[in-house]
């Protein structure tokens, strides 16, 4: 068997926890210490990776023996981000503007391993075509969801997925907040071979 370094997530997301769970690898979780405020000029797409890597390598600075996962996903509306509502007022406004109109949520993947000099990241478009969506709608899936910490207050894992007509994708859990298909690949490149039987290493 392999020795391999620790596996950290860089972020305290459960949605993104409970992906990085479908790979059954033992891991920890670490909070990011990051601002996460838009650069004049940035795109969502570019916000998006630029967090992510900023949070992957925030942690890698505590942890610089182990391999860090950072992500983040900003909603694309005509270039304009969109993130997370926080409240149900900016929820209601957030929805009223994607009714009947198409958002690209980009998904963003950082994988950082100091100790080998290892960064990469990639990022994920998912194209999302929004039904057109009656106040009493989006009132009741507000209730119902309490999406407020989802970017564009859409929850296409759960209740979420009634509000759209077109979801397009060609990494599927993309649209929840961390691309699996992607982050193996980055995995694999650091070195951290999710198909591999490991021997942990034990954090000294």
């Amino acid at each position: 068997m392999t020795t391999r370094p620790l596996l950290i997530l860089g972020s305290t997301s459960r949605y993104r926890r409970e992906l990085l769970e479908r790979l059954r690898l033992r891991f920890d979780v670490q909070a990011p210490q990051v601002e996460e405020t838009r650069l004049a000029g940035e795109t969502p797409a570019a916000m998006a990776v630029r967090l992510a890597m900023e949070k992957a390598r925030e942690v890698a600075t505590r942890f610089p023996s182990a391999v860090v996962i950072g992500a983040d996903q900003v909603a694309d509306c005509d270039g304009e981000p969109l993130g997370k509502p926080g409240t149900h007022e900016r929820a209601v406004a957030q929805l009223q503007q994607l009714s009947g109109r198409e958002v690209v949520f980009q998904t963003a993947v950082a994988v950082v391993r100091l100790a080998a000099g290892f960064a990469q990241a990639a990022c994920v478009a998912v194209q999302v075509r929004f039904r057109v969506l009656s106040p009493a709608e989006i009132e009741y899936y507000l209730r119902t969801e309490q999406p407020y910490d989802c970017a564009g207050s859409a929850k296409a894992e759960g209740l979420g997925i009634a509000l759209l007509s077109q979801l397009r994708c060609d990494d599927p859990t993309a649209v929840i907040g961390l691309p699996l298909i992607r982050t193996c690949e980055l995995l694999r490149a650091a070195g951290f071979n999710p198909l591999q039987a490991p021997v942990i290493q034990a954090v000294s």
